[in-house]
């Protein structure tokens, strides 16, 4: 927040946060050992209900940008399914061991209520 001084009176100026700002901070919030959904993430920044389709590539340009840090792999579909990639299976793999979550043999995170971070 800014503050000018315009006759006398302390003026403060608020600069707002685009969409995309604030995917990218929710993104970042997302603690270690705990998932959040593309939904939650699109709800939680004043999205509508397809804003979730745009929360991949919000984040993707983000990264490409210099962002470091996105743990891309805490943001999960809405049924506690985790995205699948032949490229980034291993990385997430490992990932989601160190965080202490489980992905059962079907794609899908156990006990993904417990697990499941909203804001």
């Amino acid at each position: 927040m800014k503050a000018r001084v315009l006759m006398g009176i302390i003026i403060r100026i608020t600069m707002k946060k685009t969409f995309s700002d604030r995917v990218i901070e929710a993104a970042l919030s997302v603690p270690a050992g705990r998932v959040t959904t593309y939904g939650d993430i699109a709800r939680a920044c004043g999205g509508g209900g397809q804003a979730a389709r745009s929360i991949t590539g919000i984040l993707g340009r983000a990264y490409k940008k210099g962002q470091t840090g996105i743990p891309f792999h805490r943001i999960v579909y809405s049924d506690g399914r985790v995205w699948k990639s032949k490229d980034y299976d291993k990385a997430r793999a490992k990932l989601y061991k160190t965080e202490g979550i489980i992905i059962n043999e079907k794609g899908y995170i156990d006990n993904f209520l417990s697990k499941r971070w909203e804001f």
